[in-house]
């Protein structure tokens, strides 16, 4: 998705300019982009385990919830960005098929929300507590030594919890770990952070709800939330270091990273706002939410970051190849994808070639003309040679040929047509 909304995005121009230029266009196009290398981050992480025989049951959830929902999201924005181009079904259309694919992938044990309310805090919560099962075990074989000894073990973990979640709240995490240091120094301090204040509510809910926590979804799935993109945030993090602090990931860095936090705060806002027990609600509700409000994780990512994901993954570059490495990308033009792509870098080895002729118009160096006229006006006047004039053809011609959708007689719709008429060409339409 990123490579079709990223290559139309630069081939489809409305009012002279590429979409991709627009800030409407940009804000979906910069969620594809992050969620590119948030999601592949989180793959490989989780794979890493998998690979080593490890069978994680709480994070391969957490993998599969999140990969699932956030391309239902991406799916969306694309559809969006390429607009009629993708609803017109047929052998160009590089998208409707995925589209219509998607609940599949959501679809599991009724739906991706029993994996979010109750299979990733649900389980979690016990399984990867490290007293909380001790504790349950020991009751279920009535040994009251093993008993006691996950018990005080639990009521110090509480205490250290607790004491860690006020100290690193109050510092805005600023006394936690630096990590590896760096730019991202600071996204260690607020995962540390994050992961008191989740410790002590999870702590604190088994405590004050008992067993009706498991029937309290809405709770569990804001638990889950938190815990998830705590996990996704690891795995940015870890790919960032794996792959050698490439300082032109920084921005996707960034945005996955922000992205993650503002994704925890709203969990933790939400958590705190509906916490409905006697007297603790009230502290939960009132004074712990304005604090918690007042010192936040993250906003997201801001419009400058969004802005220069786009320009980067719009960009014919050795990083946007890497961006989508494991991905199939087809050659041969007259396939979909293949057409995207070739029209795509055709036009951007042009662009350099249309700024000369631009940088003419503003100086007044040559009249504003309209269409392929001015390609020979300027070749007339100097300013760009005959090879350069016969780059721009070509890459008028290649994304003409590009935006075209399918379209067919009522006859080729039915199949009673002979075979599909040629689509017009560049020089049909406009003329030599």
């Amino acid at each position: 998705m990123m490579r079709v909304a990223s290559a139309h995005a630069t081939i489809r121009k409305q009012f002279g300019v590429s979409i991709g230029k627009f800030e409407g266009v940009e804000e979906p196009l910069a969620r594809i982009g992050g969620a590119t290398y948030y999601l592949e981050a989180m793959r490989r992480y989780t794979l890493s385990a998998l690979d080593q025989g490890i069978k994680p049951p709480v994070v391969t959830a957490i993998a599969k919830y999140y990969a699932t929902e956030t391309n239902r999201r991406c799916i969306n924005d694309c559809m969006d960005i390429l607009g009629g181009a993708a609803i017109s079904m047929g052998p160009r259309n590089t998208l409707a098929i995925a589209y219509i694919a998607t609940p599949i992938g959501i679809t599991v044990e009724g739906a991706n929300i029993l994996t979010r309310t109750l299979m990733i805090f649900g389980q979690g919560a016990l399984r990867a507590h490290p007293y909380a099962f001790k504790e349950v075990n020991a009751i279920e074989k009535n040994d009251l030594k093993e008993f006691d000894a996950a018990f005080w073990g639990h009521i110090g973990h509480v205490v250290r919890n607790f004491c860690r979640s006020i100290v690193l709240s109050f510092s805005r995490g600023y006394l936690g770990s630096r990590g590896t240091g760096g730019e991202v120094s600071r996204y260690f301090q607020k995962l540390a952070w994050a992961s008191a204040s989740f410790a002590i509510l999870a702590d604190l809910s088994m405590l004050l709800l008992g067993g009706s926590l498991k029937v309290r979804e809405r709770l569990t799935g804001r638990f889950a939330d938190i815990i998830s993109w705590m996990y996704i945030g690891t795995a940015v993090l870890h790919r960032y270091e794996a792959e050698g602090r490439r300082k032109e990931d920084l921005p996707f860095v960034h945005y996955g990273m922000r992205t993650a936090l503002a994704e925890i705060q709203k969990a933790f806002d939400g958590l705190l706002i509906n916490f409905n027990v006697p007297i603790f609600g009230i502290l939960f509700r009132e004074p712990i939410h304005w604090w918690s409000s007042l010192n936040r994780l993250s906003e997201g990512p801001s419009d400058v970051l969004g802005h220069e994901i786009c320009e980067l993954i719009m960009t014919d570059s050795e990083q946007r190849e890497r961006l989508s490495e494991s991905v199939y990308i087809p050659k041969d033009i007259h396939d979909s994808n293949g057409r995207l792509e070739n029209a795509f870098r055709i036009i951007k080895r042009s662009e350099d070639i249309e700024r000369k002729i631009r940088h003419a118009i503003a100086t007044k160096k040559m009249d504003k003309v309209k269409g392929e006229k001015r390609f020979e006006v300027a070749l007339q006047l100097g300013i760009i040679t005959a090879e350069e004039k016969a780059n721009l053809i070509k890459a008028e011609e290649v994304r003409w040929d590009a935006i075209q959708v399918d379209d067919f007689s009522e006859q080729e719709f039915h199949g009673k047509g002979e075979d599909l008429a040629p689509r017009p060409t560049f020089d049909q339409v406009y003329g030599k």
